[in-house]
C-alpha cells in the first residue's frame, strides 16, 4: 500500500517547541505551516525556522509537509526556494489553481536539479478552499505528476461562498463529494477539512464518518487530541476484518474448485468485494489489527 495518510496535523511553522514534538504525537502527517498561523512580521523567521528543523529534526515515518504562502503573495517563491531546498516530503499548495500547482512544480524541479536530489523525489498536495479550486480540482490534480492528494478547506471555501460555516457540513456537501470523487478517479489521496471544535469528540467522530462514506481518506486534525479520533474512524472495524477474512478464505475455496463466481452468506461475490477485502486485510495488517 502507498503511504498512509488517516492525519494530517497543522503546526504553527514559527513555534519552535511544536516544531520540536510534532514527529510523535501520533499523526500520519504534520503540516508545518507557515502560512495562516504565521502573522506577516513572522513569515521570515518561520521559514527559517521550518528550513532548521527538516534538516536537524528526525521525524522518523512521519510524512512532512510544509504548508507555504500562497502564490499571490510576496513570500511564496522564496518559501519554496528555502523549504525545497531541504527536501521535505511534500509541499501544500494553499489556494491551488492549475498554474500555482505548475510553477511551484517548475520551481522544484530546478532545485532539485541543483540540489542533486531524485527528480519528483518532493510531493505536492492541492489545498481547495475556493469555489473555482472546487469546481477544477480534476485539473488541478493533473497539473502536474507531483500531486499525490488534496486538502479541503472548509473555512476558507465558505468564506469565499459567503456563507456561514456549520458543524454539520451541509453547505459543503457538494465540495466535498467533487473533491473526493476527482481524487479516486485520479489515485490520489484525499484529506477532509479540519473539524474546528477540538472540545466536540463525539461530533468530531460523526464528522469523520461523513467523509469516509464520501470516500476520503483521511483527515486534517488542528489538535493532537483529535488524532486517536480520526484514527479510530479510519481502522477497520473487528467486524470488517472478520468478513474480509470469510470472503478470502472462500474466494481460495472457489479458486480450487475451479469456480469464476461464489457466494457468501447467500450473496454473489465479485471482484470489488474481492478487491475491498483485500485493501482492509493490508490497512488492518498494517496497523498491527492483525
Amino acid at each position: 500500500m502507498k503511504r498512509l495518510r488517516r492525519t494530517m496535523l497543522f503546526m504553527p511553522g514559527n513555534n519552535p517547541s511544536m516544531l520540536q514534538n510534532a514527529g510523535i504525537l501520533g499523526a500520519d502527517s504534520v503540516i508545518l505551516d507557515l502560512e495562516d498561523a504565521v502573522s506577516l512580521t513572522e513569515k521570515d523567521s518561520a521559514r527559517v525556522l521550518v528550513r532548521e528543523a527538516i534538516k536537524n529534526i528526525d521525524y522518523s515515518n512521519v510524512e512532512v509537509v510544509v504548508r507555504v504562502n500562497p502564490f499571490d503573495t510576496e513570500y511564496a517563491e522564496e518559501d519554496i526556494n528555502e523549504i525545497a531546498s531541504v527536501k521535505p516530503d511534500t509541499i501544500l499548495i494553499p489556494k491551488a489553481t492549475e498554474e500555482a500547482v505548475k510553477k511551484a512544480d517548475e520551481m522544484i524541479t530546478r532545485i532539485e536539479k541543483e540540489k542533486g536530489y531524485e527528480n519528483g523525489s518532493i510531493k505536492l498536495f492541492a489545498l481547495i478552499e475556493s469555489a473555482y479550486g472546487v469546481e477544477n480540482v480534476y485539473n488541478i490534480i493533473k497539473a502536474s505528476n507531483r500531486v499525490e492528494g488534496v486538502l479541503l478547506g472548509g473555512e476558507d471555501l465558505t468564506s469565499d461562498l459567503g456563507i456561514k460555516r456549520t458543524k454539520e457540513g451541509r453547505e459543503i456537501f457538494y465540495a466535498r463529494n467533487k473533491v473526493a470523487m476527482a481524487c479516486r478517479a485520479l489515485k490520489v489521496d484525499s484529506i477532509d477539512t479540519p473539524f474546528t471544535d477540538t472540545n466536540d469528540f463525539i461530533g468530531l467522530a460523526k464528522d469523520t464518518m461523513n467523509a469516509k462514506n464520501i470516500g476520503f481518506t483521511g483527515k486534517a486534525c488542528i489538535n493532537p487530541r483529535q488524532i486517536d479520533t480520526v484514527h479510530s474512524v479510519f481502522a477497520p472495524t473487528e467486524e470488517e476484518i472478520i468478513h474480509a477474512k470469510k470472503v478470502m478464505e472462500a474466494k481460495e475455496k472457489a479458486e480450487k474448485e475451479g469456480k469464476g463466481v461464489f457466494s457468501l452468506n447467500g450473496k454473489m461475490v465479485d471482484a470489488p468485494i474481492i478487491n475491498r477485502a483485500r485493501t482492509t486485510l493490508e490497512l488492518a495488517k498494517i496497523l498491527g489489527l492483525l
